[in-house]
């Protein structure tokens, strides 16, 4: 298991200069957005190559938007280059390390992986938009569960988005796993419920190792939810 650096603050001092033998990520262990990237390099075994430098989100050092002027994260330093965007960074993680492919030939799946990819935006937007509703679920979120279960049956050689492990389902995971968390603590409502191949889809990816590593407790993610939507 992985030693895991500690979060930075803002009185922390910036790391030294890119050495040009490993590469850093710049995330957060509670970002779901961070964690995509986090889980892509995990799965390719680029622990000595990547190195984590995370941070608090409210209390990021000052010298960071120095570096990623968007002072988001996730953001990778590589090639003494800074790119940010959690979908174009597992991409180029993929792309440019060694390590298992997380893409396929394909051109059906391929085709279909940048369909679910497009719309994972949508996907989150409509169920955080639930979360912060009166009701308890509303149409929009369930259309959007609905066609995620749906999603995961349009190939059978395996229990993943594209049968096997791939960008699409570390793209999902953290949030689909995560809105089964808020929405049980905050609208006492089970996502999975009626929907198993959402239900064993979460399933899958705990067995995964490198999912597995980027996990964070459940009650500290309610919380900092609850907190940041003023429940």
């Amino acid at each position: 298991m992985e030693a895991l650096p500690a979060t930075l603050t803002s009185a922390s001092e910036q790391p030294p200069l890119y050495d040009g033998t490993t590469s850093r990520l710049y995330m957060s262990y509670v970002c779901p957005y961070a964690q995509r990237a986090w889980i892509t390099r995990n799965y390719k075994g680029l622990q000595e190559k990547i190195k984590l430098v995370p941070f608090y989100m409210t209390d990021k050092p000052g010298w960071y938007k120095e570096v990623y002027p968007k002072n988001q994260v996730p953001s990778l330093e590589h090639n003494n280059n800074i790119m940010g965007e959690s979908l174009d960074l597992i991409k180029y993680i993929d792309s440019n390390f060694d390590g298992p492919k997380l893409v396929t030939n394909d051109p059906e799946k391929q085709r279909f992986a940048e369909e679910l990819l497009g719309y994972s935006d949508a996907f989150n937007r409509a169920l955080l938009d639930a979360l912060r509703s009166k009701g308890p679920m509303t149409a929009e979120a369930v259309a959007a569960l609905d066609k995620i279960n749906s999603s995961l049956l349009k190939f059978d050689d395996g229990p993943f988005f594209l049968g096997q492990l791939s960008l699409v389902d570390i793209a999902y995971a953290p949030f689909i796993e995560g809105f089964q968390i808020f929405f049980a603590g905050i609208k006492s409502c089970d996502i999975t419920e009626g929907r198993v191949h959402i239900h064993k889809f979460i399933e899958e990816m705990n067995k995964i190792e490198a999912y597995m590593q980027t996990k964070q407790d459940p009650q500290v993610l309610l919380a900092l939810t609850k907190k940041k939507f003023e429940i």
